[in-house]
């Protein structure tokens, strides 16, 4: 059963009525972040139901050693892990000395949580009556800084409904806290120092093997109707936390109110022996403006990434909700501010993949951020692997690669590889595909082809050894194989010749080798620079073509398409419309050996090269591979529907684009793959936002030009967006029968529409 429980609104995500079955779900769902934290939506008080409690700093992990039944020649020695960070939210609430409890109050009513993503904060609202009959009414407030993205503020307020009431706040900060996600049950944290002075506290505290120190740190202020109020907290401190309580006795109908502020401070941004002193420069920052004035300062931030990033949809409420919280969870996660960190699958949302970056990143964010943010975004990306090559090159030769061949990991904190299901960490290999084509994609979008020459090419170098010792030359076939591999459809593993993999091999090589060439033609100091670095011979680079000239492409004769991988039609070829939706999700339903033997795919497949590689492949032979695979296809892949999406509506088969568009849009909300509790799809929410751009819009890049083919599901009257192509920002107006172009800048663009050349000048509608 999915989620019906969150209300549509526009701007806001809203949950009304307080349910102890929907905490965890809730938890994800309303997290917030500002891309150099976040935190899982965990109330601010007590609770003790089931809950996830989870706080993230961008860029701390720590190496959990790997756990496998069976250690295989090699495997990764761990698994990097996204730390459950120190708390600093916490607040516990005394009422005439009764812990508020949601858990355990004898009633609550009025419950309402609102995300309001346009503004960027989450809010709670309750009328509680204690197990004491004392009644209360409750309202909270919090957000993570955009301008100061070390601090965190909460407002908390109380008020007395039914007697005067004795109300204590004992807000805490707590270093000894554990991951929900663990091999070994480790320690993860050292904590270092515990200390506090003028209503500051701080946590010094380091992770065990990886070394990154860290301050938590929190200061607060109390209120009675608004008012400062001076009171001398009682302070209380043990070896892993401190708390300060704030008591006073509040009549009937007034509320009583804390500010509390807090966050981390680093060591990636500090000096580690100065960051209690960055931590109170911050605090007293925080204090000296207050939370309201912060609050407007959040958004005034808010409202200028919207007017860049924002999606509108008229007349599709639940449509205009699903890419909006698509849109404002992508950027409390990556802001592009730090080219040393990714995007995770999970974001600051859960734990699960270890918070770490994977092939999503390239495949399907940089598209993203290329257009909602400057180009420099993408390129710190595309900066990000170039600066992991060294770590792909000995990824490589830990599995018997030579050469300075270069094997990205499947998943990464820092370029080593840290995955260790053998059929995905040594067989995904089609990951390499990705960070090569997002190089392409980067300069086919921006024009700029500097990073290339400067950092790109190495990096394709890398990868088309890679691809030229994984291949196999086939006596049976005549042709250059390769064996062993996962596609992106993880429902199948160990195949030969899986269509994808062989044809991203091939291009890789093939771009590579076009790129050596305009480099040598055009760039002759950075050309000689490379050359002598990779000593990378012609000879060399002749082996290359060869293989990639002699790529196999299992193909059938009888259905016209290329198949998955070898023996595809070998399988019981059933449908998905004729399973028993009480097998579904197979994933959850089936043993491992029963997926592996069907037909279904978890994600596009064959299609995802279609989707990279469209204009290599007429429309025609689009239609047939969607007709053919999209029936076993059973999406229990975040990163399915998009794609879908993208090609159904390139078809003109807008019903269909307008289902998968939704599915991919609401996947959280909607929790399609029972699995919300455990954190958001993160990398996925990329691909809602091409499902429209690229989808309905029809966004393409052709011979260096913008061009659409704009389409509009019957559900919607209207939708707008922008893209910021080369430093010239248009936006998109797409209504029934008629799209309106509108250019900022001062030079004229000209792009092409459904075929035909269209000018657009600066600051004048034109409508096709």
């Amino acid at each position: 059963m999915n989620l019906d429980y969150i209300i549509p609104n526009d701007w806001s995500i809203l949950e009304e009525g307080f349910d102890p079955k929907h905490v965890k779900a809730s938890e994800s769902i309303f997290s917030i972040g500002n891309g150099a934290m976040g935190q899982r939506a965990n109330f601010e008080e007590r609770y003790s139901g089931p809950t996830f409690q989870g706080s993230y700093i961008a860029g701390v992990y720590y190496p959990d050693k790997t756990r496998v039944g069976w250690w295989k020649n090699g495997y990764p020695e761990y698994f990097a892990k996204v730390l459950n960070a120190p708390n600093w939210i916490g607040i516990d609430v005394f009422i005439n000395d009764e812990a508020l409890d949601l858990y355990k109050c004898k009633k609550v009513e009025h419950f309402k949580r609102e995300l309001n993503m346009k503004e960027g904060w989450l809010s709670r609202y309750f009328i509680a009556t204690l197990q004491n009959d004392t009644k209360v009414e409750v309202s909270v407030k919090r957000f993570l800084s955009l301008d100061m993205d070390e601090l965190g503020a909460i407002n908390y307020s109380i008020k007395p409904l039914n007697s005067n009431a004795t109300i204590t706040y004992r807000p805490y900060i707590d270093s000894g806290i554990t991951n929900e996600d663990t091999n070994w049950d480790d320690k993860f944290w050292d904590t270092l120092s515990v200390s506090h002075q003028d209503n500051q506290a701080f946590i010094q505290a380091k992770t065990m093997k990886t070394d990154f120190y860290t301050c938590t740190f929190m200061q607060s202020q109390v209120f009675v109707n608004d008012g400062l109020v001076a009171i001398e907290p009682d302070t209380s401190s043990d070896s892993n936390s401190v708390s300060f309580g704030y008591t006073h006795n509040v009549k009937e109908g007034e509320s009583y109110s804390i500010h509390k502020f807090g966050g981390y401070t680093v060591d990636r941004n500090h000096d580690k022996y100065e960051l209690v002193t960055a931590a109170k420069s911050v605090l007293n920052k925080a204090v000296k403006e207050g939370f309201n004035t912060l609050l407007e300062n959040q958004k005034t931030a808010w409202s200028k990434i919207w007017e860049m990033a924002d999606i509108t949809i008229d007349g599709d409420v639940k449509a205009q909700q699903g890419i909006r919280f698509n849109i404002f969870q992508l950027n409390q996660t990556y802001l592009g501010k730090d080219a040393r960190l990714n995007i995770g699958p999970k974001g600051f949302t859960g734990e699960k993949y270890g918070g770490s970056t994977y092939w999503d990143t390239e495949a399907y964010c940089i598209p993203f951020y290329m257009a909602t943010k400057d180009q420099s975004v993408a390129r710190n990306l595309l900066e990000y692997r170039y600066n992991h090559l060294e770590k792909a090159i000995e990824n490589a030769e830990k599995l018997g690669f030579s050469n300075g061949a270069a094997l990205y990991p499947m998943v990464t904190m820092n370029g080593e590889e840290c995955h260790n299901e053998w059929e995905i960490t040594f067989e995904e290999i089609h990951r390499n595909g990705a960070i090569a084509f997002a190089i392409f994609n980067y300069h086919r979008y921006t024009g700029d082809y500097s990073y290339i020459p400067e950092k790109g090419l190495e990096v394709l170098i890398g990868i088309a050894r890679f691809w030229h010792q994984r291949a196999t030359f086939s006596r049976d076939k005549n042709k250059y194989v390769i064996l062993g591999v996962t596609g992106p459809n993880e429902y199948e593993n160990n195949v030969n010749n899986n269509w994808y993999t062989n044809y991203i091999a091939q291009w890789c090589i093939n771009y590579a080798l076009e790129n050596i060439n305009t480099v040598e033609n055009q760039y002759a100091t950075d050309y000689t620079r490379i050359m002598n670095k990779a000593k990378l011979s012609k000879a060399e680079m002749q082996e290359w073509k060869t293989v990639a000239d002699g790529m196999y492409f299992p193909y059938s004769e009888e259905k016209e398409v290329y198949l998955q991988q070898d023996g595809f039609l070998d399988k019981e070829l059933i449908t998905v419309a004729d399973l028993e939706k009480s097998q579904r999700p197979i994933n959850q339903k089936w043993s491992w050996d029963r997926i592996l033997r069907s037909p279904y795919i978890k994600q596009a497949d064959t299609l995802q090269g279609f989707y990279f590689f469209e204009d290599h492949f007429t429309t025609e032979e689009l239609e047939r591979h969607f007709d053919f695979y999209e029936p076993f296809t059973v999406h229990e892949s975040s990163l399915s529907p998009c794609v879908h999406s993208i090609q159904a509506a390139k078809l003109n088969r807008m019903d269909q684009a307008y289902t998968f568009y939704l599915r991919t849009s609401r996947l959280d909300l909607d929790d399609y793959n029972h699995e919300v509790h455990e954190g958001l799809h993160i990398t996925s929410m990329a691909g809602t936002w091409m499902s429209i751009v690229e989808g309905f819009g029809g966004m393409r890049i052709k011979e260096g030009k913008l061009s659409f083919e704009p389409r509009i599901p019957e559900q919607w009257n209207a939708y707008s967006f922008k893209v910021n192509f080369r430093h010239q920002i248009l936006k998109v107006n797409v209504c029934k029968g008629h799209t309106h172009f509108e250019l900022e800048g001062d030079q004229d663009l000209h792009i092409v529409v459904n075929g035909e050349d269209v000018t657009i000048s600066p600051n004048n509608l034109v409508t096709v």
